[in-house]
């Protein structure tokens, strides 16, 4: 049977992509080699064909996962937008479909435990910590990265955890908890002065005592 010269391209790209939904669903360990090639049509043997190891895969298929995933988180630009982004983030449709979602709640945690942290992951990180930066609004110099990196632990601690619990009334707590205080930092983004140690109320002027 004579394939087309995209043929190879085609394969790894489907078993790229199959891998990528599986390892946000199942994680790492649990996605076997046979079980996800018999997925895409192929043999066991047929892996070492498009990759060198398990690892070479979980490499492309992380690099997709993360290109789905900013592709479906747009950078915000306004304090609605930036709404937005929490939002649907937070949402019962991403806490419920793992396999289509961002792969930090559920590979974080096993790529660390694995001792295989990986640069992807620096990248995703990276660009979500910025989108979530009161300056990404105003394009201002920014001094909130770690602010930045705060509320991108917050959100996916909070969907790792809405995911984890069995109580279903338990985990929608949860979520809507971080969802209401992300709203409130949302719609103060393009504020300094509600953002900025917005923990900290004001000195008191003793002119004005």
């Amino acid at each position: 049977m004579r394939y087309s010269i995209h043929h190879k391209e085609e394969t790894r790209r489907r078993i790229v992509d199959e891998a990528s939904h599986r390892l946000r669903k199942d994680g790492i360990e649990a996605t076997g080699l046979a079980p996800l090639m018999h997925a895409v049509g192929l043999t066991h043997g047929a892996f070492y064909a498009h990759f060198a190891s398990k690892q070479a895969l979980v490499e492309a298929a992380l690099d997709e996962a993360i290109s789905q995933t900013l592709e479906h988180w747009p950078d915000p630009h306004d304090a609605g937008e930036l709404h937005d982004f929490v939002e649907g983030y937070l949402s019962p449709g991403h806490r419920d479909n793992a396999a289509d979602g961002c792969p930090l709640p559920s590979l974080s945690a096993e790529l660390g435990l694995r001792g295989t942290p990986s640069p992807a992951t620096d990248t995703l990180v990276e660009r979500f910590a910025a989108r979530l930066r009161p300056t990404s609004l105003d394009n201002t110099a920014s001094q909130d990265e770690e602010r930045g990196l705060a509320a991108l632990a917050a959100i996916v601690g909070a969907l790792s955890l809405a995911r984890a619990v069995s109580d279903p009334a338990l985990s929608e707590r949860r979520r809507r908890t971080r969802l209401d205080r992300a709203g409130r930092w949302a719609h103060c983004a393009h504020r300094d002065p509600c953002i900025k140690d917005n923990a900290r109320a004001a000195p008191a002027d003793p002119a004005r005592e």
